[in-house]
């Protein structure tokens, strides 16, 4: 199978159920006949751009571009564990493996103060336009965090 076919049925299953781990995603995989090892699903939902989403005491996965009804400030807030500010420079920490796709959402949204990113496993750098564009967004961020 072609991967941007796999590509499409996991986009697919993810709008369908809410999956919240990559197990239950190769697990709907393999009820298709579809066989992947862990660490191509792993690529496969980087590529794809998913994150995962915590409501209502659900963790599941979404399609990261799926977000953009949701401000970016909210977005972030709602999928950080913490902020910090040095300079013009935010540090966002993250759950293991949330950082990179965290990254394609903030690069994605083409937000003016914001000039890039740089993403570990769970930590992510956001350099923003100047120190008022960074206070402005740590401030937001902190005040929508739960």
């Amino acid at each position: 199978m072609k991967k941007i076919d796999r590509h499409q049925i996991i986009k697919m299953m993810i709008k369908q159920e809410k999956l919240g781990t990559q197990k239950e995603i190769q697990e709907r995989l393999e009820k298709q006949g579809i066989f992947v090892t862990q660490t191509t699903l792993s690529r496969d939902l980087r590529e794809i751009g998913l994150t995962k989403l915590r409501k209502n005491n659900q963790i599941y996965y979404i399609v990261a571009q799926e977000t953009e009804e949701m401000n970016l400030v909210e977005f972030l807030a709602k999928h950080i564990q913490s902020v910090a500010r040095a300079e013009f420079s935010l540090v966002f920490r993250t759950g293991l493996g949330e950082a990179t796709v965290l990254a394609n959402v903030v690069d994605g949204a083409l937000d003016d103060r914001i000039l890039g990113t740089v993403a570990g496993a769970n930590t992510l750098l956001v350099i923003c336009r100047d120190r008022a564009a960074a206070e402005e967004i740590e401030g937001n961020v902190k005040e929508r965090m739960a």
